[in-house]
């Protein structure tokens, strides 16, 4: 059986969100803008590049029967019985 709210709760922000946000957001969004005034964090690339200049290109597995970028298996450490 489900609670309540575990229905009302979904129920309330999807008529919120398709019917109301509409009408209220230009309201709302200068008073939310003066909290979150941040920008968001951009990377500027150096570390990717780094990792792009170190590897060179091809997949290793790690020991556990996965298939390598050349097509080859490696064998598994399976204790037999």
């Amino acid at each position: 059986m489900v609670c309540i709210p575990c229905i009302v709760i979904p129920v309330l922000l999807w008529v919120y969100k398709r019917f109301l946000e509409p009408f209220l957001y230009p309201f709302i969004s200068p008073i939310i803008n003066t909290f979150w005034t941040k920008k968001a964090v951009q990377e500027n690339g150096t570390s990717d590049q780094k990792v792009s200049e170190k590897s060179n290109g091809t997949c290793k597995a790690e020991g556990n029967g996965e298939v390598t970028a050349n097509g080859s298996t490696t064998a598994t450490d399976k204790k037999t019985d």
